[in-house]
């Protein structure tokens, strides 16, 4: 059972000003008014609300969103149902950090569903892009704009779409000098970013931190580099560590730091085509590895945890490929 506190808008009366954090939209509709139910249901996922329960769907509350759900629960009347705006400030069973876990799972999805476009774009035109996938860049970057627009909180797969986005359209950061390799005693004791929930990618590449860079590492998770001036941020849209030209961020460290570890080399290309899925190397020994991530993900591990655990599984196979 939903329970909420609240304060009620009837109509069009004004909003109380509150210091409420939610609007949830409750309403109803005919049985038999199916077509008016899909078109409300397409335009409060076009607005990025959350289903919390059958006809009942969830915003932050800012005055654009209210002015948007009034003019939803106006066309859910005129259709013969009944809608109500509530502020709420608490719901039974889900605190403000489920409830945003909820919001970036969601948004999780739609940047996902680009990821297989773009990927297959890379892989058609590794040389430059044609007119008709230059046209096919364009869509995918308004639809990737579109879900920014509703990202609320910085949902951390948005810098999976921007990386690819930014490879897709031939761009390379003027600060990576491939050529120059670094010494990794400047890089001991160092404080690493990268984003919440790591998957193969981020967790490889803070193994090969910890085992090959920088021993004494620590990492943070965050979105916002600016916000750690004093962190390292890798794996990041527009950071020096991260995807450059066809390379993962495991390769870019690899080259970066001279690492010539042979198992370490072949770890890069498993790295690769688990994270990039692009068959470039042909091989399947970290796909089971980026799975079993996404899983523990989804149990509830924390960020610190998928490194550590992830980091064990790393180990295992450095082990394995040396042998």
């Amino acid at each position: 059972m939903l329970q909420v506190a609240i304060s009620i808008t009837f109509g069009s009366v004004p909003p109380v000003i509150v210091p409420n954090k939610w609007l949830l939209l409750m309403y109803g509709l005919p049985t038999k008014k199916g077509t008016a139910r899909v078109n409300l249901w397409r335009q409060l996922k076009k607005c990025g609300a959350l289903p919390l329960k059958t006809s009942a769907y969830l915003l932050p509350d800012k005055p654009d969103h209210h002015e948007r759900l009034q003019w939803l629960a106006q066309q859910v009347r005129d259709g013969g149902g009944e809608a109500t705006i509530i502020h709420v400030t608490e719901i039974e069973g889900l605190s403000n950090e489920d409830i945003v876990r909820q919001f970036n799972e969601a948004r999780a999805v739609d940047y996902g569903a680009l990821l297989p476009a773009l990927t297959q774009l890379i892989a058609q035109n590794k040389k430059r892009l044609g007119d008709s996938s230059t046209a096919d860049l364009e869509k995918l970057t308004r639809q990737f704009e579109d879900i920014r627009k509703i990202d609320f909180f910085d949902c951390s797969r948005a810098q999976d779409a921007q990386m690819l986005l930014k490879r897709a359209a031939g761009l390379r950061s003027a600060k990576l000098k491939a050529s120059v390799l670094l010494t990794t005693k400047n890089f001991v004791g160092k404080t690493w970013l990268t984003r919440p929930r790591p998957e193969i990618d981020r967790v490889g590449s803070a193994w090969l931190i910890r085992k090959f860079i920088d021993p004494k590492a620590k990492f943070i998770f965050a979105t916002d580099p600016a916000k750690h001036r004093d962190a390292i941020p890798y794996d990041m849209f527009e950071v020096e560590f991260s995807h450059h030209g066809d390379d993962c961020t495991f390769e870019t460290l690899v080259k970066r730091f001279g690492i010539a570890d042979k198992a370490v080399l072949k770890i890069a290309e498993m790295v690769h085509d688990a994270d990039l899925e692009d068959g470039k190397f042909q091989t399947t020994g970290c796909v089971g590895i980026d799975q079993v991530l996404k899983g523990w993900a989804k149990s509830g591990l924390s960020d610190e945890e998928l490194l550590k655990r992830g980091g064990e599984c790393f180990d295992a196979l450095h082990q394995q490929l040396r042998k």
